[in-house]
């Protein structure tokens, strides 16, 4: 099964309760999986969250909206991937995180696309950098079985809090990163910091309702206007 794994929390340092706060009056992190739900390649989306109380909410309103979710190791995020791909059988995993709203389902298409047809045990648009998508693009693909080993033998504090550093960084693995075919780097949609929110606001505001499948080219044309 190919699953498409959105880790997100509440305890951000710069923008505390940011995956819950509202766009178009909805919480941000229910627009993100609604345009993760269009990637006709990946067949069930898991909300992946700590057990730490702060993430309560996040829990609850997987609840609420019946939304697969699972709780684990708040600093270990490497150990909370494996036990949830483990737990709902998962045989590929596309990681996503809750602060990049604007995901491009098309790009989670063309990153799974790579990896089917290639023998590639990882597969990225953005790591190792330089990449030519904007930040908040990023979409990494990997199977369970490589998610295992990495889980086996990673000992570094920082690849077990950033899931794949021990994938592109130890050389271990056969990795390939794609590009996109115009340089959009120099933008940013990803949201760490309120101003961040208030750009993706004004995207959504202005593109949703005209076209809830608005995709990259739509976004940075509305960017230059």
């Amino acid at each position: 099964m190919i699953s498409a794994m959105i880790q997100a929390r509440m305890g951000s340092t710069r923008l505390p309760g940011k995956v819950l706060m509202p766009i178009l009056d909805k919480p941000m992190i229910e627009l993100m999986i609604e345009r993760v739900k269009k990637s006709k390649k990946q067949e069930k989306i898991i909300l992946l969250t700590s057990n730490s109380s702060k993430d309560d909410e996040i829990a609850q309103y997987c609840a609420q909206n019946s939304i697969l979710c699972y709780r684990g190791d708040e600093n270990n995020v490497l150990k909370r991937y494996y036990e949830a791909a483990k737990k709902f059988k998962v045989s590929t995993i596309v990681r996503l995180t809750g602060d990049n709203p604007l995901i491009d389902f098309n790009i989670i298409d063309m990153a799974l696309e790579i990896f089917e047809k290639n023998k590639y045990d990882f597969v990225s648009n953005t790591v190792p950098m330089p990449s030519t998508f904007p930040d908040g693009m990023d979409v990494e693909v990997f199977s369970f079985e490589n998610l295992k080993k990495a889980y086996n033998n990673a000992k570094l504090p920082s690849e077990k809090e950033h899931v794949t550093f021990y994938f592109w960084k130890t050389g271990l693995f056969n990795c390939y990163k794609f590009n996109y075919k115009h340089d959009y780097s120099s933008y940013r949609l990803t949201i760490d910091y309120p101003e961040d929110f208030e750009v993706v606001k004004m995207i959504f505001e202005n593109l949703y309702n005209i076209n809830k499948n608005f995709d990259i080219e739509d976004i940075i044309n509305f960017l230059k206007n």
